[in-house]
């Protein structure tokens, strides 16, 4: 090939990259300027089957996309308390309502995260409203019952899950806050009444099976509380909460008992192994 013809090609190729570059730039730097969207309908219903860690950045950049998405943030918050970032679950609950002041959703996530941190009292207030704005949603009675027990205001836990049992009779969650409640107070015998209640519905969680197993074992009647207990946990988890119960049951452990909190948290805290 002569020079000329070269230069003619080397000529030609470059003006074909610059037109190129032309057609196809600004549409390249227009698709990258568009905004991100919110992941679609499916898109959420498939993220909520996940662990919470994948949920967690999920929702974290369904947040970026929308600070202002109603269910974003809630549900951030709620996975962050799964994953046992407390505080950081009730901040994020709260700039939701930051907001958003009538999100009973984002309410409840800073009950829940304040009470699953040990500190129900500072999710009172969040609850209290809620219960205001959702009069006939028993969810907020229910964990106002669990908050009002955790700062030994017994009486009104007490009337809270009356309350909430009148608008969702037999409900599960809620007989089992107050059959909890029933046995931190030494109650064993009330809370096993109210939770085979609970466990008799078809919506009957794993934890409420082996809170029964617990308000056995704690009444002496370790064979039965075994039963359960190894129907619900593979051996070693097993053995390692009957030997617990079998402690509790013993006469020296009466004032272990008597404690009856602490006693749960420990129960809660074993099975968790």
């Amino acid at each position: 090939m002569s020079r000329t013809r070269a230069s003619s090609s080397i000529a030609l190729a470059a003006l074909v990259l610059v037109a190129g570059f032309a057609l196809t730039g600004p549409a390249q730097a227009q698709q990258a300027a568009q905004p991100r969207l919110p992941a679609s309908a499916e898109e959420r219903a498939a993220y909520g089957r996940l662990d919470p860690l994948a949920r967690s950045v999920f929702w974290s950049r369904e947040m970026e996309i929308n600070p202002a998405d109603p269910v974003a943030g809630v549900r951030l918050a709620e996975s962050l308390r799964q994953m046992g970032q407390h505080e950081q679950a009730a901040q994020t609950a709260q700039q939701v309502l930051a907001s958003q002041p009538a999100n009973v959703d984002a309410m409840l996530e800073v009950g829940r995260a304040h009470i699953a941190r040990g500190q129900a009292f500072y999710g009172i207030a969040a609850l209290e409203q809620a219960r205001v704005i959702a009069p006939n949603d028993w969810r907020p009675l229910s964990l106002l019952g669990v908050a009002y027990q955790h700062v030994r205001r017994a009486d009104d836990a007490r009337i809270a899950w009356e309350a909430a049992l009148r608008l969702s009779p037999e409900n599960p969650e809620v007989l089992t806050n107050s059959a909890m409640a029933l046995a931190t107070a030494g109650d064993a015998a009330g809370a096993e009444a109210l939770l085979r209640r609970a466990v008799a519905g078809p919506s009957a969680t794993q934890q409420m099976r082996l809170n029964l197993a617990m308000v056995l074992g704690l009444q002496g009647r370790i064979g039965e509380a075994e039963q359960i207990i190894r129907r619900e946990l593979p051996p070693e988890a097993a053995d390692r909460n009957i030997e617990w119960l079998r402690n509790q049951s013993r006469p020296q452990s009466a004032d272990v008992r008597a404690e009856g909190l602490s006693s749960a948290r420990t129960w809660s805290s074993l099975q968790s192994q």
